[in-house]
């Protein structure tokens, strides 16, 4: 299950993937807060601070996209889709772990956005993690 989460995070921490000009958000700092359920569960709220670089901000499919930066499987990018203020995307992961990640949000300003974050994790056939992770993304100020 560790690993598991490791490599969830990993899909999430460094995207790779490139979105249109359309699709940007003013640079600065962000609060960030993430409702998650893990497993029908919902986890405690968590709320805390980005610093988004001019470059983060204007492109929002590599900034909020996946990586498939995983161990003993094989990840591809099945679905992108970035268009005015949405950005959609799917990877799927087959091996050791066989994972099936995808994200959907809108940028409904360029100082406010939402979206949310599903992951599905098998070992060996068995379900082992199914996450879902709204997440509200603010800005609130230059960062310091």
């Amino acid at each position: 299950m560790n690993r598991f989460w490791g490599v969830w995070l990993c899909a999430l921490a460094v995207p790779a993937i490139s979105a249109a000009a359309e699709n940007s958000i003013e640079p600065g700092l962000w609060k960030v807060t993430s409702n998650t359920r893990m497993n029908g569960a919902a986890v405690p709220p968590q709320v805390k601070l980005r610093c988004l670089s001019p470059e983060q901000a204007g492109d929002v499919g590599k900034t909020f996209g996946p990586e498939s930066a995983t161990v003993n499987s094989t990840c591809e990018r099945t679905e992108y889709e970035a268009t005015g203020q949405t950005l959609k995307w799917r990877m799927q992961c087959k091996g050791q772990l066989d994972m099936d990640v995808a994200g959907d949000f809108n940028f409904d300003s360029r100082l406010h956005y939402r979206g949310i974050v599903t992951s599905k994790g098998w070992m060996a056939g068995a379900l082992m993690s199914d996450v879902k992770v709204d997440v509200e993304g603010e800005r609130v100020s230059e960062c310091q």
